[in-house]
């Protein structure tokens, strides 16, 4: 089986999660590191004991519980529930920078991952119930203007403006990445349609040379040697038809990776039992069902509905996280074909990226020629979905 590197611990940890790690870390950080002390380091008590700390414990889950949904109610929410525990309220104390690790890490995150009104909104939050609690405890020295003493206050300041930028600079990273792969994968579309454009010009320039010398012969002869000009027309009509097939062959075979053969590589959804007993054998087994009558296809028809597929069942073995998926392929109706794959997957792979790579990208503009239909993206009830339909030329069906 192919193996797929884990995602980050920061992407499979809920920010919840996260914020709700640093609260608890913050609650225990005196009766562990400080060994029960009644005093923070830095001024702030801690009091009321243990059913004191449990109630201000619960309003910091709260608020953790939001952090997605409504960040700067979640931040308040964190930030009254250090306050509250650690005296913070009380004039003659300072808040120490260790009580605010929850609404540090809440933050961050929210910078990271939230619209930027929501992170401009939460840090403003911050910054000013901050200011007004050192403007507020009486002899409190900001040493960030006087630079004679930094206290405990002005340091979570200082901290909460660190946590910002740092979720800042994530964010920025994270919005580069992605406007490189849609550049990229841009480029990928764009290229291929240039090599379409070059092959298709190639191919119709030849014929439409014949078909006006057949077409010219045919004027002159029509009138003197009908026989001659009839013939000229069926292979104007022959011309016609064997482009019309090659413009359509040629649009698929220009899907095919670079080196690939056809001796080497299966060209239709007869290769299909192949590819499942194939991607089996490296762990995940693929179970193919077939309705309707198997019967045969356009070769552009039959080689993209197996190229989804394979694509497809590429993508599950990568990025799924399972061990099994299925393959429906769906002649029942007539005119078309539909292939659908689906799988239970829990891996990174089941959100509608699928990867790093332009595989669904590619599907979709390879069905969009062929006029068909293209559907990809997560299950509700889990998972990842395929669903193709590629309709069949009326003159093959017929």
């Amino acid at each position: 089986m192919l193996a797929t590197p884990s995602p980050p611990l920061f992407r499979r940890v809920p920010p919840e999660v996260w914020v709700g790690l640093a609260w608890c870390v913050a609650a225990a950080y005196p009766a562990v590191l400080l060994g029960g002390n009644a005093r923070y380091h830095g001024g702030a008590a801690a009091h009321g004991g243990l059913s004191f700390t449990l109630a201000t414990t619960v309003v910091a889950f709260a608020g953790a519980a939001l952090v997605r949904r409504l960040p700067v109610l979640a931040v308040a929410l964190l930030f009254v529930a250090a306050f509250t525990e650690t005296d913070g309220w009380a004039a003659d104390t300072q808040v120490p920078p260790a009580s605010l690790l929850a609404v540090d890490v809440a933050l961050c995150l929210i910078t990271v991952t939230r619209p930027r009104r929501s992170s401009r909104a939460a840090f403003a939050l911050v910054m000013s119930l901050l200011v007004l609690h050192i403007g507020l405890v009486h002899g409190n020295t900001v040493g960030i203007f006087t630079g004679t003493h930094i206290g405990s206050a002005d340091g979570a300041a200082l901290l909460a403006l660190v946590a910002w930028l740092i979720g800042r600079s994530m964010r920025q990273n994270r919005e580069h990445a992605q406007a490189l792969s849609t550049r990229a994968a841009t480029e990928a579309v764009t290229a291929e349609r240039l090599r379409i454009a070059r092959e298709m010009h190639d191919t119709v320039a030849h014929t439409i040379g014949i078909v006006a010398l057949q077409a010219g012969a045919a004027r002159r002869v029509i009138d003197t040697r009908p026989e001659r000009a009839k013939q000229a027309l069926g292979e104007i009509e022959n011309a016609g038809r064997d482009t019309l097939a090659g413009l359509r062959r040629m649009l698929v075979a220009l899907r095919q990776a670079d080196g690939e053969t056809s001796a080497t590589t299966p060209q239709g959804l007869a290769d299909l039992d192949r590819l499942a007993a194939a991607t089996t054998a490296a762990g995940v087994r693929v179970e193919v069902r077939r309705r309707g009558e198997q019967g045969p296809l356009p070769p552009e028809i039959d080689l993209s509905a197996f190229r989804v597929i394979q694509e497809s069942v590429t993508n599950v073995v990568r990025h799924a996280d399972t061990r099994s998926c299925e393959v429906l392929v769906d002649r029942r109706t007539a005119g078309e074909v539909a292939v659908e794959i689906t799988d239970r997957g829990t891996g990174p792979g089941t959100d509608p990226g699928r990867g790093t790579g332009f595989g669904l990208a590619g599907l979709r503009e390879r069905v969009g020629l062929l006029d068909g239909e293209f559907e990809a993206g997560p299950r509700p009830e889990g998972g990842f979905r395929v669903a193709v339909r590629l309709p069949i030329p009326v003159e093959v069906n017929a």
